[in-house]
């Protein structure tokens, strides 16, 4: 598919105002501890990590809920966390999100939590607590869920195998979900055959399962020759299989078709298939058929995949992806999407300007800068502070042009816009570890050092290039302007 065609898609989606969408299934709390690790404990051959950070994150049915919410759509979830601290933790982080968490049940056990240990972005063990649902939780979720059908655009379940979509949700949905489609994301498929959903998902390991046999060193051959067999097995209308790296093989009306992944370190799969199905499911409401929808969901996944920890495609990801650019993020966005990055032991380095005409001097310091750590920050004077900042007639070019501009560089990760004549309140809120600042400075000059190195970080000043600036080249071309008028 083109990458016009793409941009179609994304609009598509983009632009869905319908019903909400309903996702329902298994809610957990991904927890995640990072620090380093530069010597074995006495006790035992393991090693100690000093803690750096700690971060929380929707995971499961909620990091879909996430996703979709990231995407613009309406959510209504159903699922079933526990009375206690990490339930109302992981709640939090949905209404901030913007998801209805209405439907979600606090049930007779304890919210299942996972936590990840890492140190410098390498996991070193993972916990898990929780418990299955009885069967008095899977009754009231199933009751949540038809209160919460009336109306929406389509169902998402995310059945993991915890119970809180078992055989009472089944149920509710044969009898009580309508005509809008019906995708389903779980580890045993063959209980939902009688439900007859319109699209499974199942991976690579899921697939083996329902055919009772390997799929072999080519996978891709493999799941396109059994096609037949898992629409039979699935009781599905379509069967999209996911083969991580290798895309997806989609069996659908008109034959099967193909997605291709853009590789991606293995380590970052984690959410990634959550990310797929909510994509999917937000273009099938949207009208497109399960083609292009899988191909939606690619584009969203490879997004996530690119990123550690747990994470969300949002609206500007897909955008940006499109055009080979960095993610443009406000400030709670962005605190979020580092805070991740953070939690899997990445170094961030920071740094910021007006980038009013972006030249040879602002490429190479940003370079520079990026080398110095694993992802770069550039935050954007917005237009107010861009002209306190240089003075009458300036930005010659408007805030969203600036940061687009940048935004294309391949060594930017991130780009957030700020209104402040310093960065001071950015650098407290997100305490990078390196700021980076081009010209011809000293550490101690910078009204910002103490701010940076009070919060653990370290400055330094990258390489001037004294021809390169934004106001000899505007004073240039309004001379050759006179000049030639």
């Amino acid at each position: 598919m083109s990458d016009a065609q793409d941009e179609l898609l994304v609009d598509q989606v983009l632009e869905f105002r319908g019903g909400p969408i309903v996702v329902v299934g298994d809610l957990l709390l991904d927890r995640w501890i990072s620090g380093t690790a530069d010597r074995l404990s006495r006790e035992a051959p393991a090693p100690v990590v000093r803690v750096r950070g700690r971060e929380d994150a929707p995971g499961g049915a909620a990091n879909t809920a996430m996703n979709l919410a990231a995407l613009g759509a309406a959510v209504r979830l159903v699922g079933l966390v526990g009375d206690d601290e990490p339930g109302s933790a992981l709640l939090a982080l949905l209404e901030a999100a913007g998801v209805d968490v209405s439907g979600v049940v606090r049930g007779s056990g304890p919210t299942t939590v996972k936590t990840r240990v890492s140190a410098a972005g390498q996991v070193l063990m993972r916990f898990d607590e929780g418990a299955t649902a009885d069967a008095a939780d899977g009754d009231a979720v199933a009751a949540a869920l038809r209160g919460a059908l009336p109306g929406s655009a389509a169902v998402l379940v995310c059945d993991y195998g915890m119970d809180a979509a078992g055989a009472a949700v089944r149920t509710a949905l044969a009898e009580d979900r309508g005509a809008v489609p019906l995708v389903l994301d779980a580890h045993d498929l063959a209980p939902w055959a009688a439900v007859r959903p319109d699209v499974v998902t199942p991976n690579a390991g899921e697939t083996e399962r329902l055919l009772g046999r390997a799929l072999g060193d080519d996978r891709v051959r493999s799941a396109t020759e059994a096609g037949a067999e898992l629409r039979q097995r699935t009781g599905a209308a379509a069967v999209i299989v996911t083969l991580d790296r290798d895309g997806t093989v989609v069996h659908a009306d008109g034959g099967p078709s193909r997605t291709l992944a853009k590789p991606a370190p293995d380590a970052n799969a984690n959410g990634a298939g959550d990310t797929f199905a909510a994509a999917l499911v937000l273009a099938l409401a949207a009208g497109m058929d399960v083609h292009r929808a899988a191909r939606l969901g690619q584009l969203a996944a490879d997004v996530v995949t690119r990123l550690p920890g747990t994470s969300v495609c949002t609206a500007n990801d897909l955008t940006a992806s499109l055009a080979g650019g960095a993610r443009l993020l406000d400030e709670r966005a962005l605190v979020a999407a580092l805070g991740v990055a953070r939690a899997a032991g990445k170094r961030i380095v920071f740094t910021n300007g007006c980038f009013d005409v972006l030249h040879r001097g602002h490429t190479a310091y940003l370079k520079q800068a990026r080398a110095l750590g694993d992802l770069l920050v550039v935050a954007v004077n917005d237009d107010e502070s861009t002209r306190r900042l240089k003075g009458p007639g300036r930005p010659v070019n408007p805030v969203a042009d600036r940061a687009g501009v940048v935004a294309e560089l391949a060594c930017v990760d991130f780009i957030t816009v700020f209104s402040t004549d310093t960065p001071i309140p950015l650098l407290e809120t997100i305490a990078p570890d390196v700021y980076a600042k081009g010209g011809d400075y000293l550490p101690e000059m910078l009204a910002e050092t103490p701010v940076v190195e009070a919060n653990g970080g370290v400055v330094r000043i990258l390489d001037y290039i004294s021809p390169h600036s934004t106001s000899d080249l505007i004073a240039r071309v309004r001379a050759a302007g006179v000049a030639g008028a």
